[in-house]
């Protein structure tokens, strides 16, 4: 993991990205020791959230393709 966190990100599937999220938004949700743990895990959390909703779009975009393809057919 580099200094901000977030290497790992890229290679998590959306459930692992999700319970992740999950758990970063609790622990701020608790307070963190010190504003650089709590911009630490703010990092981790945006960069989770990216991924999410990169799966998010990729799933889109194929519900739309089979979507096109089944009214061309």
């Amino acid at each position: 993991m580099t200094s901000d966190g977030t290497a790992d990100i890229a290679g998590l599937s959306f459930e692992q990205a999700r319970d992740e999220l999950v758990r970063v938004v609790a622990e701020l949700e608790q307070g963190a020791p010190t504003l650089e743990d709590s911009l630490t895990l703010w990092t981790r959390g945006e960069a989770l959230a990216a991924r999410c909703e990169e799966w998010l779009l990729g799933a889109k975009r194929r519900l739309d393709a089979a979507r096109s393809a089944d009214s061309e057919s």
